[in-house]
């Protein structure tokens, strides 16, 4: 008989700043979808996971991100254990590679530059965002506004100093800051199943108009392009209305949205994992 067990496992503290509650309580709140749909539901943090295991559950959902975690569950997953996000999917937003799958699938995305940081020659126009090139925002210096050529030498010291020998080079551009949250890849008219936007907060907004039909096209490609089928990111409005993709991530706190999106979640898992029709 199969399994009525499955894994969730949190995403690691480190790398939600200011986000650890929200990061949580949305990985709690789709267990309890599952629950409720028979499933038994093992919470498991990063340093739990062991890989493959005598007990193989069901299915595991997950929103860990570090390079030796996400290896243990690809292990996991070679042994029959389906995952969602998968472990290749996570690894593919990472920004450097990132990049590369977007170049490959010509999805658009904002104007990104690889450098070493300790390059002391980096030219450019200015101001430019200094990323680091692998994982998201996990601390003070990973992800730094530069509006001068010192101030990009000093962010790429920053990183180097850390040992992150790349960094990502964007250029500031102005207009609306939006977010967005997705679940599921294929919906009607090319957009996701489910999917919402909200404007950031804490900015002057303009208010430039823009096609969410378009938005939404956009981020699915994204999605697509990266394996994720649970995401959110961000994207700027210029004043000409054509959203600029900012970034990609997969399994955001859904915080605005927790309740619907758990929900949301769930269902998407039971349909992966539970229809006996699938």
């Amino acid at each position: 008989m199969e399994s009525s067990t499955c894994w969730g496992v949190f995403r690691e503290v480190a790398h939600s700043p200011g986000r650890e509650s929200d990061d949580a309580e949305i990985l709690r709140l789709t267990g309890k979808h599952l629950e409720a749909r028979g499933l038994q539901v093992i919470l498991k943090t990063p340093d739990d996971v062991n890989g493959v295991d005598d007990a193989r559950p069901r299915f595991v959902f997950l929103m860990c991100e570090r390079v030796e975690v996400l290896g243990k569950l690809r292990a996991l997953e070679a042994s029959g254990v389906p995952h969602v996000n998968t472990p290749q999917a996570v690894l593919n937003t990472y920004r450097e590679r990132m990049l590369e799958a977007f170049a490959e699938a010509n999805v658009p995305f904002v104007e990104s530059r690889v450098v070493s940081t300790r390059d002391r020659r980096v030219e450019g126009a200015r101001p430019v965002w200094v990323k680091r090139a692998d994982v998201h925002n996990t601390r003070g210096g990973d992800v730094v506004f530069a509006s001068t050529a010192d101030a990009v030498h000093q962010a790429l010291e920053g990183l180097a100093a850390r040992g992150i020998p790349r960094a990502v080079l964007q250029p500031h551009v102005d207009g609306d800051l939006v977010k967005f949250y997705g679940v599921g890849a294929g919906g009607p008219h090319g957009a996701p199943p489910w999917f919402c936007w909200f404007y950031h907060k804490d900015q002057r907004l303009a208010g430039h108009p823009f096609d969410e039909g378009r938005l939404a096209r956009l981020v699915r490609g994204a999605a697509v392009a990266l394996g994720l089928e649970v995401y959110g990111g961000d994207v700027i409005v210029p004043p000409s209305g054509a959203p600029v993709l900012l970034d990609v991530n997969a399994w955001p706190s859904f915080a605005l949205y927790r309740d619907e999106a758990a929900e949301r979640i769930a269902a998407h898992l039971a349909l992966r994992f539970l229809d006996p029709a699938r």
